[in-house]
């Protein structure tokens, strides 16, 4: 009675567990009982997006374009011809970039035509060699974080290359190449204007909450329709995928940059321009550069996704390689995609944190050293392959371009693992997956599938006011009641189930053992360079080792699922914990507690708004991972919307979709927020 009183919170929450379950064992499952499941009242708002979309893509604003073809005029519709000239430009700089690292002959037939190059030999663009590129690699990461990044870049390089990966890697940078930029521009502009106009601001915030919780899939969809399908349509959908946390951090360092920079900047005669030029900007470049890795990790992420949609590289390749279950040859492409995704993601920070000295007194070749030893470099590679193909004059050059799969290989090796762990393995896996699925996975998503609406509101909607009033009960209740309003609320449950799984698991998993490593500083070190090298794969990266040892399972989406959200709950729980003030610590130890007392008392509680926020983190990879999950069988919304991507009528369902998973996410993330801001509140740390 005593904890009672003084945490009436917890009263309240058994209440509402017991009014919640009153609901469940009382109201039957029954179509016509609202009280069971709602009406399905939008469920024609895919159908009149389909055909707003149909109209404006061929009907509104109608215009004469000239056809080359059969050369003369005829009629297309405005929107069409400004997005057909849209993706002419990005696969335009696709391509030019691809060229320049592989070689080609497009890029020239842009300016002159096949007929031109078929009659022409010398009418080709040749590559890059590939030592030009790992050198210059190599002296970027000597030059922005010194000899150890410089090694990691050659080790990388040199293994892309001997392996015969080189041509696909290069596919999957030119993408990246285009894509970044493009999303850094865009999210530095929206962040300015942002910052300049608090209304703005307050509308976009919203639109960003909703993009950075939408599945990676559901960008495919409006892509492809308005964009059709290829590498153009990739980098866009990559585009609209990786620009929001560009948004969010630049405007993170503009808001940061201190009254006294803008006075100074002000005293000496800036005008509006010049101060968002030359002081604001500059001021903000940590946390811009931060959002330019954020970019890169996102576009690269999205380079894999986007496989679905025809982008070629090491993720189409991958693809493939998992749809013929060769699961050697996966590994390697999963390696190569790791490799470059540790590369960008070091390469990217050592700029972020690189110092600037504005005032060195220094000579030309001092201050271009780097840029001399690059050009020296290309020089030298060129020499070398030329040299190279007298030398393997009826072979590879493997000194200029290693072709595709004509590399080492050591697919059979992996091959033969998989073989032999199925043939050691096979009967204990499947009976743990067996007796998960059975056991703990049938029931669990049975359960979530009896619970009436009415329970599931009063359950989201009562937490929701326990922990931040009537407000946040009324934010979480719309959400859930637009997903109510669908035909896949059924398919909603679905996905809470696996993601509740995955997320309590990874909870677990991640609170252990942050706080186990918390208490040595080695191994605090240790464990978040672990977590920094997992974060920086790509999500799709952890289907393949579950697909090998468990097949097409709920467990293989569950167990990839777990290692992809642990990542957060670990590094959260760990930082919060190392935050806790020594002094606290030294107090309680004082106070003749044991270690254990301590860490339940005070480490925790202390820490609990910082874990929290990993928590939040956490919901939101599980459903990603989740959603991505679809592709080796799931019957969850993820499913649908994989679904949608080769319906031509699709982009209906895939948004409504789409928003559905963004507002499971958008849901659990107001309650925890809500919650940790008001520990914060309490603790005194707010």
């Amino acid at each position: 009675m005593n904890n009672l009183a003084r945490h009436p919170q917890l009263l309240q929450f058994a209440v509402l567990l017991v009014v919640f379950f009153i609901l469940c064992f009382s109201i039957g499952p029954s179509e016509n009982n609202i009280l069971w499941r709602l009406p399905a009242l939008l469920a024609g708002v895919p159908e009149m997006l389909n055909s707003a979309v149909e109209y404006a893509m061929f009907d509104w604003m109608p215009i004469q374009t000239f056809n080359v073809e059969i050369e003369d005029y005829e009629e297309s519709a405005l929107l069409m011809e400004v997005t057909r000239s849209m993706s002419r430009a990005v696969l335009f700089g696709i391509e030019l970039i691809r060229e320049i690292l592989v070689g080609g002959q497009k890029t020239i037939v842009a300016f002159s035509s096949w007929d031109f190059v078929s009659e022409n030999e010398w009418a080709f663009w040749p590559a890059l060699p590939w030592t030009v590129v790992a050198g210059i690699g190599i002296t970027l990461g000597y030059a922005l974080s010194g000899r150890w990044l410089a090694i990691l870049v050659g080790c990388a390089t040199t293994y892309i290359a001997v392996f015969g990966q080189w041509v696909p890697a290069m596919e999957t940078l030119s993408f990246v190449l285009v894509a970044a930029p493009a999303s850094v521009l865009l999210g530095v502009i929206l962040a300015v204007v942002a910052f300049k106009s608090r209304a703005f601001e307050a509308a976009l915030m919203p639109l960003l909450n909703v993009a950075q919780t939408m599945p990676h899939f559901s960008y495919l969809v409006p892509v492809t329709v308005f964009f059709g399908v290829g590498d153009h349509a990739g980098a866009i959908a990559t585009v609209i995928f990786a620009t929001p946390p560009m948004i969010r951090l630049t405007l993170l360092g503009l808001k940061g940059v201190s009254p006294e920079v803008l006075e100074a900047g002000m005293m000496n005669g800036c005008n509006k321009v010049q101060l968002m030029l030359k002081v604001l900007i500059p001021t903000a470049r940590h946390d811009i550069l931060v959002g330019v890795n954020q970019v890169i990790m996102q576009c690269l992420a999205m380079a894999v996704i986007a496989s679905f949609i025809g982008a070629k590289g090491l993720g189409f390749n991958l693809l493939l390689a998992l749809n013929q279950l060769r699961i050697g040859q996966a590994l390697e492409l999963g390696i190569c995609i790791v490799l470059i995704a540790v590369v960008l993601d070091k390469l990217s920070l050592g700029w972020a944190n690189k110092q600037i000295d504005y005032f060195a007194d220094l000579s030309f070749v001092e201050r271009h050293k780097y840029s001399l030893l690059m050009a020296a470099i290309l020089v030298v590679g060129v020499v070398l392959a030329s040299i190279g193909s007298l030398i393997f004059k009826d072979g590879i050059n493997y000194f200029y371009l290693i072709p595709h799969n004509q590399g080492l290989t050591t697919e059979n090796f992996w091959q033969s693992g998989v073989d032999w762990m199925v043939d050691n393995w096979y009967s204990s896996l499947q009976a743990f997956n067996t007796g998960l699925i059975v056991n703990v996975l049938v029931p669990m998503k049975n359960a979530y599938l009896g619970m009436p609406v009415s329970a599931t509101f009063v359950l989201v909607m009562g937490v929701g006011y326990i922990v931040g009033g009537l407000r946040s009960a009324l934010v979480v209740g719309g959400l859930l009641l637009f997903i109510a309003l669908t035909e896949w609320w059924d398919r909603a449950l679905i996905t809470a189930y696996m993601a509740t799984f995955g997320v309590l698991v990874s909870v677990a998993i991640g609170t252990i053992s942050g706080s186990l490593c918390a208490q040595n500083p080695i191994a605090t070190k240790a464990m978040l360079l672990i977590c920094d090298t997992f974060q920086t794969f790509p999500s799709f990266i952890y289907l393949i080792p579950v697909i090998m040892l468990f097949g097409v399972t709920d467990t293989s989406v569950l167990i990839a699922v777990i290692i992809y959200a642990t990542i957060p709950a670990t590094r959260y729980t760990l930082e919060g914990l190392s935050n806790v003030p020594q002094s606290l610590q030294d107090a309680g130890t004082m106070s003749g507690v044991s270690r254990f007392q301590r860490w339940i008392q005070i480490e925790l509680p202390l820490a609990f708004p910082h874990i929290m926020l990993g928590i939040n983190q956490t919901v939101v990879f599980a459903l990603f991972m989740v959603i991505i999950g679809a592709m080796i069988g799931t019957d969850d919304l993820g499913q649908l919307i994989l679904k949608s991507l080769s319906d031509e009528h699709g982009i209906g369902n895939g948004l409504m979709l789409g928003l559905c998973v963004a507002f499971i996410g958008l849901a659990v993330d107001q309650i925890l927020r809500t919650w940790a801001s008001e520990r914060k509140k309490a603790l005194g740390v707010a």
